[in-house]
């Protein structure tokens, strides 16, 4: 089974993707890390370099391989990777997938991106904590529509990582 965990940047994916993956002992796969390997470039300097369509379309040839593979994996998708073109719909649609949107307030995430805005190419010129609440608040609005496709809500918020991951285990039985 192709486990893939997605939800707004600073919502866990990659923190709560590892551990699950070693809970129920399978491979993890990290997207973007995935996308810096191929390209050889962090995801802000893609960005700054090639542009957000080259990196979008670089993202879907990413998850195509990703799908088109017949092992067991733990998979953390980018924030925007459910949003752009079908690549919600591919995810949904394919054989022994499941995917699970790690869900977390607005101020939750305003606190927790707050102090790495710097590291992440898409709120890096935000000024300060309002700019960024704001910028979050439109952005949820426009990707809930996708995040809310996946298979499993979880509700992220107050819980520690040992209780998301057991929920998510408990969800996969």
């Amino acid at each position: 089974m192709r486990i893939f965990l997605i939800g707004y940047m600073g919502s866990g994916k990659s923190f709560i993707g590892k551990r699950l993956a070693e809970r129920i002992e399978q491979k993890f796969i990290d997207f973007d890390e995935e996308i810096e390997k191929i390209e050889n470039l962090s995801i802000s300097e893609i960005f700054q370099q090639k542009g957000e369509i080259y990196f979008r379309k670089l993202e879907r040839k990413v998850l195509e391989q990703v799908l088109s593979q017949e092992q067991n994996a733990v998979i953390s998708l980018g924030g925007g990777t459910p949003c752009y073109g079908d690549n919600m719909e591919l995810i949904r649609e394919a054989n022994d997938a499941v995917s699970f949107y790690l869900k977390l307030s607005v101020q939750q995430l305003t606190e927790r991106l707050f102090s790495e805005k710097d590291e992440r190419p898409v709120i890096k010129h935000l000024q300060n904590k309002e700019e960024l609440e704001e910028f979050i608040r439109k952005h949820l609005f426009e990707r809930g529509f996708y995040y809310n496709q996946a298979d499993h809500v979880i509700d992220c918020g107050g819980k520690d990582s040992e209780e998301l991951i057991t929920e998510i285990t408990n969800r996969l039985r």
